[in-house]
């Protein structure tokens, strides 16, 4: 998941000390406040075809202040100028739970694949209809969630089949 880039997350708590309570929190990582950040745990610079030269750096075990039960890992992916200095003022922080992570050379790779999949679930949506039916059963409602990628495909194959007539636009009109 993306993630803003004025929101601060906290480290995981020292050992405990055997007085008090234990504490729940760690260090201040305050993702627009680079003095806060520890040393990433990888980092790595390569060259993309579309966006040039990327440095992605990650740190792991961060949580936020209200979960500090659900640890995850945060990649601040950069683009660099040609010198290694930002190219853009804003940075793209992800996040990132779950029990295996892919590489980190693929990972926000992956992050910018969504565009295309949030287009089709509207699509799906506004015009498929897909969550316009009032089924009975949850079998109903994944037979008619599995229909949906396939009417996807046959509307896509179909597409040489029709062609664009677009109406005049009205005269008169001022």
């Amino acid at each position: 998941m993306r993630l803003r880039s004025n929101l601060c997350l906290w480290a995981e708590p020292p050992a405990y000390s055997g007085r008090g309570k234990p504490r729940v929190h760690g260090d201040k990582f305050k993702l627009n406040d680079a003095s806060t950040w520890s040393n990433p745990e990888q980092t790595i610079e390569q060259q993309d075809a579309k966006l040039g030269r990327v440095r992605i750096r990650l740190w792991t075990r961060k949580h936020f202040r209200l979960s500090p039960q659900h640890p995850m890992s945060i990649i601040l992916v950069e683009r660099l100028q040609e010198d290694g200095s930002p190219r853009v003022n804003k940075p793209m922080w992800l996040a990132f739970v779950g029990q295996e992570m892919p590489p980190l050379s693929e990972l926000w790779k992956l992050y910018l694949r969504r565009f295309a999949v949030d287009h089709w679930y509207r699509f799906i949506k506004q015009r498929l209809h897909w969550t316009l039916p009032k089924l009975a059963t949850p079998q109903q409602c994944d037979r008619w969630s599995d229909l949906m990628p396939l009417m996807t495909w046959e509307l896509w194959l179909a597409r040489g089949l029709v062609t664009d007539n677009p109406l005049p636009s009205p005269k008169g009109r001022g």
